[in-house]
């Protein structure tokens, strides 16, 4: 029986490269909706169909998704921040209506790569889970955004589309081209002066997400989510894992909340200044502060989830940054 096509978009990233090459190691077809003009690296050498386009374009959407049998949307636009809503909005929330409706006229089944961040907050006691109501949540735009496109995908649910909800954590892992969640790896390794957050969240494998994904494809119920992450944890114990697997100093302990807040008022007024909001702001500190604690009990249950150890996982994706000269 000949395996269906199955269309990603995001292929590029971290996710989407990922769910590619795990579908070409399975020997199933694949088809790849992708910018013009974006790097050729990831996709460099591998045999997929692409389609060139964009999210935020209906029609050329609607091409890609033609014939496919499944889609794995994984493209969205990541900032943590206070700025780009609008630019939030057209890829996570736009682009994502565009294909859940393709995809619902393809009769295809599709699984919607969201986030945590989409997701309510509880403590640390007790982990959120997929049926935890909004709340606890700061309401920067990738936060809305993120909420704003998994309601689209639900919509499309109650108009016939076959599709999942997978809302991973912080992710790890090879083959993050841009790169994405990497950038803290690296910046342990690269830096010899490093302050560690505040906080507690989720780190995960990118390759165990990806199954997950592909799993549900198969066998997840319409309209369900699942949570993919890994046991909460201090950023300052995951940056000393960092620091133990690239051979850096160990970040310091997070300073206390005056100085993050004086640090983070003084990036939002650098970003007025320049009209470029930086990494590091007051959004992107006080997310970090939140008791990011949530189950992956559903996805462990129904789709097979398991988690590797975290540094196994840390060392897997430094040795890949250290193989393509990232570090």
């Amino acid at each position: 029986m000949t395996s269906p096509l199955t269309l990603v978009t995001g292929a590029t990233g971290l996710v989407g490269n990922n769910v590619v090459r795990m579908l070409l190691e399975r020997g199933q077809p694949v088809r790849v909706l992708v910018r013009a003009g974006c790097d050729p690296r990831p996709l460099e050498g591998l045999p997929v169909e692409v389609a060139q386009g964009d999210v935020r374009d209906r029609e050329s959407v609607r091409r890609a998704c033609q014939g496919a049998g499944c889609v794995v949307h994984a493209a969205g636009h990541v900032h943590i921040g206070w700025t780009g809503l609008e630019l939030h909005r057209a890829i996570n929330v736009e682009g994502t209506r565009h294909v859940a409706a393709a995809a619902n006229e393809a009769g295809a089944r599709m699984v919607h790569v969201s986030s945590v961040d989409a997701l309510g907050i509880r403590s640390l006691e007790n982990p959120a889970d997929e049926e935890t109501p909004p709340g606890g949540n700061l309401p920067i735009p990738y936060v809305v955004t993120k909420r704003e496109a998994e309601q689209v995908v639900l919509d499309e649910v109650g108009h016939g589309l076959a599709a999942m909800i997978v809302n991973p954590g912080f992710m790890l892992g090879p083959w993050d081209w841009k790169p994405s969640s990497g950038q803290m790896l690296l910046a342990v390794g690269r830096r010899p002066f490093l302050l560690a957050p505040s906080g507690w969240f989720g780190v995960c494998d990118v390759r165990d997400v990806a199954a997950a994904i592909l799993t549900a494809l198969q066998r997840g119920d319409p309209g369900r989510r699942y949570i993919t992450t890994g046991p909460t944890i201090r950023y300052a114990d995951a940056m000393r894992v960092f620091a133990e697997v690239t051979g850096a100093r160990v970040p310091i302990s997070p300073p206390g909340p005056v100085v993050l807040a004086v640090v983070g008022r003084a990036c939002d007024l650098w970003a007025k200044l320049t009209g470029h909001e930086p990494a590091v702001n007051s959004g992107a500190l006080r997310m970090a502060r939140l008791p990011k604690s949530h189950s992956s009990a559903r996805a462990e249950r129904e789709l097979g989830y398991r988690v590797r150890p975290l540094r196994e996982t840390v060392q897997d994706a430094w040795d890949w940054f250290r193989q393509y000269g990232y570090a």
